[in-house]
């Protein structure tokens, strides 16, 4: 059976619904599915192009690895991704105060690519390839124009949350 989550950005009241990819990505999709809700503040993609994602404090039991991983990811994927400290300490990123990196050994990255021609490659760290854990199957139209609001208009203020669907 399906399983379905929301990603939701809460000061715009936007969300969209994507399906758990169980078949291909069995153990991300459990420690995201275990670890429900999440939500912390949105950033928007430097690198990546059309992407919006979430810094979380590591939440799973055992880090699921690679599974079904790209560098490439389309609309309505839906990514994991796990660095720490010295992944993300970079002042350059400006991550320092708003997600308090430095302090975490583990980060997780929750992320929801909305458009097209998206490249997972970083200047400091090379390919950093996300495990496709979900795909966005409603609501993706509005979530990216959401999507878009924040890359033009700012995320201060702004939380990314993730729920079992019809729990959030």
């Amino acid at each position: 059976m399906a399983r379905y989550i929301s990603i939701t950005l809460t000061a715009r009241g936007v969300s969209c619904t994507a399906r758990l990819l169980d078949d291909v990505a069995p153990r991300t999709c459990a420690a995201v599915w275990d670890a429900l809700p999440q939500a912390g503040q949105v950033y928007h993609g430097k690198y990546a192009r059309n992407e919006i994602y979430n810094l979380l404090p590591g939440f799973a039991e055992h880090d699921p690895g690679k599974e079904n991983t790209t560098v490439t990811p389309i609309p309505g994927d839906v990514c994991w991704f796990r660095f720490d400290s010295d992944d993300l300490g970079n002042p350059g990123y400006g991550y320092e105060e708003a997600a308090g990196v430095r302090e975490r050994r583990e980060i997780i990255d929750l992320a929801l690519f909305y458009g097209r021609n998206n490249l997972l490659i970083n200047g400091d760290q090379g390919w950093v390839p996300g495990n496709v854990f979900a795909t966005v199957v409603d609501g993706l139209e509005t979530m990216a124009e959401a999507c878009q609001s924040i890359w033009m208009d700012g995320a201060r203020g702004e939380t990314l949350a993730f729920a079992r669907a019809g729990e959030d």
